[in-house]
């Protein structure tokens, strides 16, 4: 790092950016949103919770759902699949790591984040709490939370890997507080006191992705706990820090190193919608995987050629998505819990040759036992690719993918925009089969067509009464 980004910052003549986001979060009315935007978070809603029913049977949700379970407390919001109400923040805190569980879920490829698994759940909760919320209002609420998220990662100029932060909490935190501030009903002063409350919670760190951790998966679901608890406190006139992000000790310097750039922030904010830019999962693991297994599926179709027949799978990708996804090498080529095969590009490459697909029964204790997939892994390659990564360093990596046959064959794809990118979207049929692949993985029975019953409620949310109706379809 230079001795530039310590340079103290010179300070920004406009007012503290929180104003622009508080303005935006209290007064966004689903009524005046673009038919797009509408659609845009109707998905990310369909999408979150779909991977919530999903993240319902994997390992740590039982811990947590049970510690809800045992604070018990004022019915107030549903706890996903579950069922049973309890206060709105403990209901955030298992819903927002339960949509996060499995890794499934949307990813801004630019700021390189999760947005719905902080939103979602948060502005569910807070629209129980306040009790006869509409569809409508839900999608302003999820609105507000996944463009504040959005924005500011794209805002922020520090690589995650060199800040050592995880964007998806960190600045979810702000997002899931515009979420539940706005279905709660906030003003705009009540919503910069929240900003401001909430800033005294914001954390999430990469360590966890580095060590394994489960807290990988939890760490959104304390940033939806923390923004439900913040709302509260400023519907009751809790006064939060005032300069929240310009401030002398304010998010931008303390956190982000001045790094952060307030007018892609600040720009057409609620008439430009970055939440259109989310990238959707086609598979449930790190998107900086899934270039690397769009190719491998690509040159395995092209060459119809078995595992046995490779000598070696080469990857290049970025420097940060080597770091993510590629080192500790000797972790990635022989994973051995979960949250190391989902950040495992040798693992994941492996799995997709091998099986045409990569699925959330690849990332699961019986998955990580198969020889012949961990036989591939140890032949995976990955390297930094210096021309990917002088132009997509701070994006979701491409992958460079060369399989080398034991015969001496040679095959090569690049891709830049893995499925799921706007560029490169999913299709309806695919979201379906999504969908029907998380409610397989549902930990306890719900009936046989809780997908569909989803996908049609969440299609018609314009129209539902009460958000109540949302969590029927789902517990």
């Amino acid at each position: 790092m230079t001795a530039a980004h310590h340079a103290p910052e010179t300070r920004p003549t406009q007012p503290d950016l929180v104003l622009d986001l508080a303005r935006f979060a209290a007064n966004i009315d689903a009524a005046k949103l673009d038919h797009a935007v509408v659609e845009a978070v109707k998905t990310n809603i369909l999408d979150t919770l779909s991977c919530a029913l999903a993240g319902s049977s994997a390992k740590a949700i039982a811990e947590v759902s049970g510690l809800v379970q045992e604070w018990a407390g004022t019915p107030q919001a549903d706890m996903f699949v579950f069922g049973g109400k309890y206060p709105a923040h403990h209901a955030a805190l298992v819903n927002g790591g339960m949509s996060h569980a499995r890794d499934y879920d949307d990813t801004h490829d630019a700021a390189i984040l999760h947005a719905g698994v902080t939103a979602v759940p948060a502005a569910i909760a807070a629209a129980q709490l306040r009790g006869g919320v509409s569809g409508s209002e839900l999608i302003a609420a999820v609105a507000a939370g996944l463009e504040v998220t959005c924005r500011l990662g794209v805002g922020v100029k520090v690589d995650i890997v060199e800040s050592g932060f995880i964007y998806t909490s960190l600045l979810g935190y702000f997002g899931a507080t515009a979420a539940a501030g706005r279905a709660l009903g906030l003003n705009e002063e009540q919503m910069r006191n929240a900003f401001g409350i909430v800033y005294s919670s914001v954390a999430g760190n990469h360590q966890v992705t580095r060590d394994a951790s489960l807290m990988k998966r939890l760490q959104p679901g304390l940033a939806a706990q923390a923004a439900v608890l913040a709302v509260q406190l400023a519907q009751r006139g809790i006064r939060g820090a005032q300069e929240v992000f310009d401030g002398a000790d304010g998010f931008i310097r303390v956190y982000m190193q001045g790094r952060v750039d307030r007018e892609v922030v600040r720009q057409d904010l609620g008439q430009r919608f970055e939440l259109l830019n989310l990238s959707y999962k086609p598979y449930p693991c790190c998107r900086d995987t899934h270039a690397a297994v769009d190719a491998v599926l690509q040159l395995r179709e092209q060459t119809g050629r078995p595992a046995s027949d490779i000598e070696t799978i080469r990857v290049g990708v970025t420097a940060p998505g080597y770091q993510m996804v590629c080192v500790p090498e000797a972790v990635r080529l022989a994973p051995r819990t979960i949250v190391e095969a989902q950040f495992s590009i040798p693992y994941t490459a492996a799995a997709a040759w091998i099986d045409g697909r990569l699925g959330i029964g690849h990332f699961s204790d019986e998955g990580l036992q198969r020889e012949d997939i961990l036989a591939l892994t140890a032949r995976v390659r990955p390297y930094v690719d210096e021309d990917i990564d002088r132009e997509w360093s701070r994006f979701v990596t491409p992958a460079r993918v060369v399989v080398e046959f034991r015969d001496g064959q040679t095959v090569e794809t690049r891709i830049d925009y893995p499925k799921g990118h706007p560029k490169n979207a999913m299709t309806t049929a695919e979201f379906a089969a999504k969908s029907a692949d998380c409610a397989t993985f549902v930990a306890k029975p719900l009936s046989n067509d809780v997908a569909a019953r989803l996908t049609q409620t969440v299609g018609r949310l314009e129209s539902v009464g009460d958000v109540a109706e949302l969590l029927r379809a789902m517990t």
